[in-house]
């Protein structure tokens, strides 16, 4: 007797599913690398007192690029996690 529940539990363990699915946690994981390259693209050296002005804070890389990617990046993250289980099959 305990063994069938065993198997019971087990089947019940398998035939769960997950609420996303292989392509959403891809879609996210790229997405998630797109935001941290439009975050690196950022940096650079930062303004100080003793160095004086630095203008490159206000490169077109650091007010434009850089903010541009990590908005394709947060927008593609929705995507990835909107995306349907079935997107890629036809509905009949």
């Amino acid at each position: 007797m305990s063994l069938r529940k065993q198997k019971q539990r087990e089947t019940e363990i398998v035939s769960k599913k997950f609420a996303l699915s292989k392509i959403n946690f891809i879609i996210m994981g790229v997405s998630a690398v797109i935001i941290i390259i439009g975050f690196l693209l950022m940096t650079g050296p930062a303004t100080t007192f003793e160095g004086g002005f630095e203008p490159d804070i206000f490169s077109a890389r650091r007010i434009k690029v850089a903010p541009a990617t990590c908005l394709f990046g947060f927008l593609l993250m929705i995507v990835g996690i909107l995306f349907p289980e079935n997107g890629l099959k036809r509905q009949k």
